[in-house]
């Protein structure tokens, strides 16, 4: 199994999201192994981040365009958790499951790809260098070339099934800023408007956003406020995530969130909301279940879905409409924790299934 040996190569690489050396250079691994199966490459460079990195290979008239996507950066920086090990049946790393991992499995399928047809065509590889930290640069980059493909896959860690993933929430993050009027607590209390009382007020409006039956969720997770305990507080300011499931939901977050940022529950208050949506919903749609009908017949299996509350890439490609289908990486647990480790049997039935897809789509 030299994809392991692969994969311990670029483990043994810190790539923090920060690390822009570390990130690099792993980048740097994976061009050396693409361009010996004939892509070409691409550099979006950065000067604080990882470039990122698009692999184009010959295109074909007739053929289904396809995108590859994955992600080089991890969560662990330098010295916290670093290296890989390996038991009889798992191995263990920053990465092994999300998602170096999940690169050596599209990189492995591409391999067989290029040595039974000594060519690869219509696959592109996308690689970013930013996606752990909410790929707030890599983004606009997936968005513009998500127009020209038909298909995308990723590399995100598969179920413990080995299921597939059909739908993630939209997530964004928003900040509401309260401007009141300061002024001594104990002599001119009255000509005080206070920003953190208008903040208690906001919070309870922006807690009852909450669906859970629809799986919404909105969450403040900061509040910094105030000057001291002796004055009434001039500034507030709200730290908030929503999630979502459907447009409508997003729509609906959307309109709420700036009705409650321009009412004034303390008369003199004004505040401001700014933010954005990181990554936009991916829904389950007809034509995900039309691929996936499609696979089952050319892999002669059953392929399971999940929906996850979790975001990825994937959300971006979505959102174009291009039909985008997530967790082709290898089963994995503990990610984003010292813990992380990934199923090594997992590697190989991941292999062979997108070796199987890729190479029906090349005729």
């Amino acid at each position: 199994m030299k994809y392991l040996k692969d994969l311990e190569k670029i483990i043994n690489i810190n790539s923090y999201t920060k690390n822009k050396k570390g990130v690099d250079s792993v980048g740097l691994v994976m061009s050396t192994w693409l361009k010996e199966l004939g892509f070409k490459e691409t550099i979006h460079k950065r000067d604080h981040i990882g470039d990122h990195q698009l692999f184009t290979s010959k295109r074909k008239e007739k053929l289904k365009n396809i995108l590859l996507l994955g992600h080089n950066d991890t969560v662990f920086p330098p010295e916290t958790f670093e290296g890989f090990s390996e038991d009889k049946d798992w191995v263990y790393g920053p990465g092994v499951c999300d998602m170096k991992g999940g690169n050596i499995v599209a990189l492995q399928s591409l391999r067989n790809i290029y040595e039974k047809n000594s060519e690869i065509t219509n696959i592109d590889f996308l690689i970013v260098s930013d996606e752990e930290s909410g790929s707030d640069d890599s983004r606009h980059i997936t968005l513009d070339i998500s127009k020209n493909y038909d298909y995308c896959f990723v590399f995100e860690a598969a179920g413990s099934n080995l299921e597939v993933v059909t739908a993630r929430k939209g997530v964004g993050t928003f900040t509401i800023s309260i401007e009141g009027v300061p002024s001594h607590a104990g002599t001119s209390y009255l000509k005080g408007v206070d920003a953190n009382l208008e903040a208690s007020y906001k919070l309870q409006e922006l807690s009852k956003l909450t669906d859970l039956d629809l799986g919404t969720t909105v969450n403040v997770g900061k509040i910094t406020g105030g000057i001291g305990a002796n004055t009434i507080s001039p500034k507030c300011e709200m730290l908030l995530e929503i999630r979502y499931t459907t447009n409508q939901e997003r729509d609906r977050l959307l309109t709420s969130l700036n009705k409650i940022t321009n009412t004034s529950y303390i008369k003199g208050t004004t505040s401001t909301l700014n933010g954005l949506i990181q990554r936009d919903v991916m829904e389950a749609n007809e034509n995900q279940a039309i691929l996936i009908k499609e696979i089952e017949d050319i892999t002669k299996t059953t392929i399971l879905t999940e929906k996850r509350g979790g975001v990825s890439d994937a959300n971006h490609v979505s959102s174009c409409g291009v039909t985008t289908i997530d967790g082709f990486g290898p089963f994995g647990d503990g990610d984003h924790t010292k813990k992380e480790r990934a199923l090594k049997e997992t590697f190989k039935q991941r292999i062979d299934l997108m070796s199987s897809i890729l190479k029906y789509f090349q005729n």
